[in-house]
C-alpha cells in the first residue's frame, strides 16, 4: 500500500550506516504500542527502494530525523535539511510533525581531523538553523529517548487528525479522489499498446 493510504505512520529517517537505534530502541516500542513505522535501513538496499522512501518522505505524518555522532554525518546533515523542507512543502491534506535531532559530539573513533572539523561545523550550522525554525510542526529534541517519547505522543495526535480527516475534511476527500483518478489514469496508460 502506498505511504499516504497507510497513515499515520512514523518515518524513521536520519543516520543509517551501522546505527542500531531503530532496531534497539524505536521499533520494539512501536511494535509494543501497535504503531506503524517505516524503516529505510535495510540489509540489502536496491535502487527501487528509493521510490518507496521518497513516498514515505512525502506522506509520513510523523518523521524522525536524528543525525548521530557515530558518523561524520555529512550525507545525513544535507539530507536532513533538504528533506525536512521538502516534506513540509509536499502536497498533502495531512499535517506533518517533524522531529529532528543533531548530536553535537562525535565518536572518538572518527579521527580524520579535516572531516571531524567539517562535521562539527556543519552540525553547529544545522542546529542553529533548527533552533531558529519558525514552523509550528518542527519539534527539536536532544536525545534519542526524547525523540522516541515525542514521536509516540505526536503519533497519537496524528491518529486523531487522520481519523477526523477521513470523515470530515473536504480537502482530504478531494486529495484521495485525485489520487484514485491518477492511479486509474496510470493503469490505463500502462495497459495501452505502445
Amino acid at each position: 500500500m502506498p505511504a499516504f493510504e497507510d497513515q499515520p505512520c512514523i518515518g524513521l529517517f536520519g543516520t543509517c550506516g551501522d546505527s542500531t537505534f531503530r532496531k534497539e530502541l524505536f521499533i520494539p516500542e512501536y511494535k509494543r504500542l501497535g504503531i506503524d513505522y517505516f524503516n529505510p535501513q535495510v540489509d540489502d538496499w536496491k535502487p527501487e527502494l528509493a521510490d518507496i522512501e521518497s513516498d514515505h518522505l512525502a506522506y509520513d505524518v510523523v518523521q524522525c530525523w536524528p543525525v548521530l555522532g557515530s558518523t561524520y554525518g555529512t550525507g545525513s546533515l544535507a539530507e536532513q535539511g533538504y528533506s525536512i523542507a521538502s516534506s513540509l512543502r509536499a502536497p498533502s491534506p495531512l499535517p506533518k510533525f517533524i522531529i529532528p535531532m543533531i548530536e553535537m559530539e562525535l565518536d572518538d573513533k572518527l579521527d580524520d581531523e579535516v572531516a571531524r572539523k567539517e562535521s562539527l561545523r556543519a552540525r553547529k550550522l544545522a542546529s542553529t538553523h533548527l533552533a531558529n525554525n519558525a514552523s509550528p510542526n518542527v519539534y527539536v529534541v536532544d536525545s534519542l529517548e526524547e525523540m522516541l517519547e515525542v514521536s509516540v505522543a505526536l503519533h497519537g495526535i496524528a491518529k486523531v487528525l487522520v481519523e477526523q480527516s477521513k470523515t470530515r475534511n473536504p480537502a482530504y476527500k478531494k486529495f484521495v479522489e485525485q489520487r484514485v483518478n491518477d492511479l486509474r489514469m496510470n493503469q490505463l496508460l500502462n495497459q495501452s499498446p505502445k
